[in-house]
């Protein structure tokens, strides 16, 4: 399966410290711990020995993680190093957890479940230094990856989900926008949406200037630009990524990366604004039929102002990616 080879967010970095955690990706349960050193370490969430959950164990001083049933101790590399009820037992080489690659990058904690050629997706907004980065959810969702990323690129529903927000029923025709293949998916630009309150720092309706780039099978980055002087702040600017956790083919773990021109707002009041629009989509995601993305276009149907959702649906059957689709 392709996904297995790609990166996929399971927590936030600073979730994990002490005391391990249970995760889930593509149906995989997986324990995420930290070893002496300080580096995240992910292990199938299942003791070889007698298939408790690790993940209910502790980390023990010496940085190896401990099954809660038997005490039974595990190396970062996996390998078995203690066995409590035979003290002077050495381990054989096939005494060891099931253990995946795990990473660190836009402050979320990554996980592949079998070797790969690519990298998390990027988030080319995180090394600017002129826009400030937090994070916003984590949001359970009942729904496909692939569904929550089409939304996130669609900009004919504005009027109707976020009608006040990001858009108004009078207002809801789509102009052209262009839309170009990338070796990580797709580039749309050109794409503009009347809104009467763009951000969390609008003073008037404005025109706004939408980027959207899909970065990998299960992200997607925006950047949207308002109309000079429609906003508090002066040349702001913003670009969110949006990073999925497909934990099961219609269940999935939703994060939002944000990067904007803003060090004065609490975090609070910047995450409250991106919270009611997620929380605005979130019902009518989860009301769709069927939960999976279609991949043939015939399936639904197509308008042109559903280029970019056409185009990203295309990309998903050319990487042969089958979860979370039909």
């Amino acid at each position: 399966m392709v996904e297995r080879s790609l990166w996929h967010p399971v927590a936030l970095a600073g979730e994990v410290a002490q005391a391990p955690v249970a995760v889930q990706v593509l149906e995989q349960p997986v324990v995420l711990w930290r070893d002496a050193e300080g580096a995240v370490r992910a292990f199938a969430d299942q003791c070889p020995h007698r298939g408790a959950r690790l993940s209910l164990g502790r980390v023990t001083a010496a940085g190896r993680l401990e099954c809660p049933y038997h005490g039974w101790q595990f190396a970062a590399s996996g390998q078995c190093t203690h066995v409590p009820a035979l003290p002077a037992f050495v381990p054989p080489s096939g005494h060891c957890a099931r253990a995946f690659e795990a990473c660190e990058a836009n402050g979320l904690l990554w996980v592949r479940l079998a070797p790969g050629d690519t990298p998390p997706p990027a988030f080319a907004a995180e090394d600017d230094a002129r826009l400030r980065k937090l994070h916003c959810g984590p949001y359970d969702v009942a729904a496909s990856a692939p569904r929550i990323i089409e939304n996130f690129l669609d900009m004919s529903h504005f009027g109707f989900v976020h009608e006040g927000w990001l858009g108004s029923r009078d207002a809801t025709a789509i102009d052209d926008y262009r839309v170009e293949p990338t070796p990580t998916g797709l580039r749309a630009t050109g794409c503009k949406a009347w809104q009467p309150q763009s951000s969390l720092h609008a003073t008037a309706p404005a025109q706004v200037e939408y980027t959207y780039e899909v970065t990998a099978p299960y992200a997607a980055v925006l950047t949207k630009v308002p109309e000079t002087g429609t906003t508090a702040v002066d040349g702001w600017r913003e670009s969110i990524a949006l990073f999925i956790c497909p934990m099961t083919p219609v269940h999935s773990r939703v994060w939002f990366r944000l990067a904007v021109a803003d060090f004065e707002s609490p975090d609070e009041k910047l995450q409250a604004f991106q919270h009611t629009i997620f929380t605005q989509d979130q019902p009518v995601l989860e009301s769709q039929m069927p939960q999976r993305l279609p991949l043939d276009l015939r399936a639904e149907l197509h308008t042109a102002a559903d280029k970019a959702s056409s185009a990203y649906r295309r990309f998903l059957r050319q990487r042969g990616i089958t979860f979370g689709v039909c």
